[in-house]
């Protein structure tokens, strides 16, 4: 769920690494200077990073990359990296350690790199102070939409086994069921909060990653550096919360170690690191709290809507919950709706022979005076019966049909990487910077918003 620095979906890993050299100084070859690396991360100036740093790093909070694997050696980051678990097929060479892609390390880059190459000339992560469990998945290509989903759900509950309080998932693909819906369900009761990417191309494609839309994944979209939902950005009922995700530089994988992507997997690493950065400040937070603080300090559509579906309820700003965080509210009440939702959902309605089921009990006359009509009569109410049911059974399918038209999808759909949601005709983009406070949130009233993107 990202791109490259061209943007094209084709060169579909963030691995095809960029010479920061030849990105910066035109000097193709060239190393990158330190100066010139971080300074390329906006976002990392647009958060105010180095002002959280002072009081949260991320130290003592374990994120689980579910990715393509991730490079310990990387030097961004060097004694960041746990050991993990393999899911690959034994054709692939290595084990989690070993990234097949670049992408996998590019996330945990974005999450945790120390900036550590060449002496601190290196990338930064939001996070830099967590510990990375790394989960190595299988190839797109090495697993169709129906297995996917049981590769995810293994995945998922492999890391809440695992101690990691969050759970990275910036791969697409599967399609939703019970066994992940129940694997989610899993790693919230263990403590973990599950976040995913939307998905990419939503301007040429309209779908959503079925992963990021399963009830009790935290969906996340992309914003360009203008705060507006990246056009190519999934986006719908589904998305949750959104992140940068336009120009990141970052360790990964590739000769260079360091890479400059845009895509919805880059933002979920940035909520992913966000979070990680509040639950270091609050260790005996639950999950459910953290996101609740994350939602209530996030910034917020600029019309007074609370949420909209370009960016769902708004853009991380962990700064904000580092500074005022607020009442972190119930610890066991998941504050998102579609976990609820999906748990108190109807069944599906059941055929039912007709309306005379429901009808007051005969007596014993009229049962009687029911026995000596004549056979015809008998033989015409069983048609006249059998008639009522079947049109019965077909407006119940009729129904039914509409009503699952109209839900979410939850057909099976093609494997990473997700197609995406294509921009709606007519949809006023996001307002631009800088950040507005969540609107009714009393608590915050000297805050001023800070500039995102920073000022010139």
């Amino acid at each position: 769920m990202r791109t490259t620095t061209s943007t094209q979906q084709g060169c579909h890993r963030a691995v095809a690494s960029v010479i920061l050299g030849l990105l910066l100084v035109g000097i193709p070859g060239a190393p990158a200077h330190a100066a010139s690396t971080r300074e390329q991360q906006w976002f990392l100036d647009a958060m105010k990073a180095e002002q959280m740093w002072q009081t949260s790093t991320g130290k003592g909070i374990t994120v689980a990359v579910i990715d393509t694997g991730v490079d310990p050696d990387n030097p961004d980051l060097e004694g960041r990296v746990l050991d993990g678990k393999d899911f690959a097929p034994s054709s692939r060479v290595g084990d989690e350690h070993t990234d097949y892609d670049g992408h996998g390390t590019g996330m945990a880059g974005l999450i945790a790199g120390t900036g550590a190459y060449g002496g601190g000339d290196g990338a930064f992560g939001l996070a830099p102070g967590t510990k990375i469990l790394p989960i190595r998945m299988p190839h797109p290509d090495e697993m169709g939409a129906f297995d996917g989903s049981g590769y995810f759900s293994k995945s998922i509950r492999y890391a809440a086994d695992s101690g990691a309080q969050v759970i990275n998932i910036s791969m697409g693909g599967g399609y939703r069921n019970p066994e992940l819906t129940e694997a989610v369900r899993y790693a919230l009761g263990k403590g973990s909060l599950v976040f995913a990417g939307v998905g990419n191309d939503a301007d040429k494609v309209h779908q959503m990653s079925e992963l990021a839309a399963t009830p009790g994944v935290v969906a996340v979209a992309a914003v360009s550096k203008n705060l507006r939902r990246a056009s190519w950005s999934q986006y719908g009922p589904e998305v949750d919360i959104s992140a940068p995700g336009e120009d990141m530089v970052h360790a990964c994988g590739g000769k260079t170690g360091l890479c400059k992507t845009s895509g919805t997997s880059d933002a979920t690493a940035i909520a992913s690191a966000s979070a990680a950065l509040i639950w270091s400040k609050h260790p005996t937070w639950t999950n459910n709290q953290v996101l609740r603080v994350m939602l209530n300090t996030i910034g917020a559509p600029t019309d007074g809507a609370k949420r909209n579906d370009s960016i769902g309820y708004g853009i991380v700003r962990p700064r904000i919950a580092l500074q005022n965080p607020g009442d972190p509210g119930p610890a066991d009440e998941y504050p998102l709706p579609d976990l609820a939702a999906a748990a108190s959902a109807s069944p599906s309605p059941q055929p039912s022979a007709t309306d005379a089921d429901n009808a007051p009990a005969q007596d014993e006359t009229t049962e009687a005076a029911s026995a000596a009509d004549s056979s015809k009569e008998n033989t015409m109410l069983s048609i006249v019966l059998a008639a009522a049911a079947v049109i019965a059974l077909l407006g119940i399918a009729a129904a039914v049909f509409a009503l699952v038209r109209n839900r979410r999808p939850t057909h099976p759909t093609p494997p990473h990487p997700a197609t995406s949601y294509g921009p709606v005709q007519g949809q006023p983009q996001y307002p631009a910077a800088p950040y507005a406070p969540p609107p009714g949130q009393p608590q915050y009233p000297a805050q001023q918003p800070p500039q995102f993107p920073p000022t010139q």
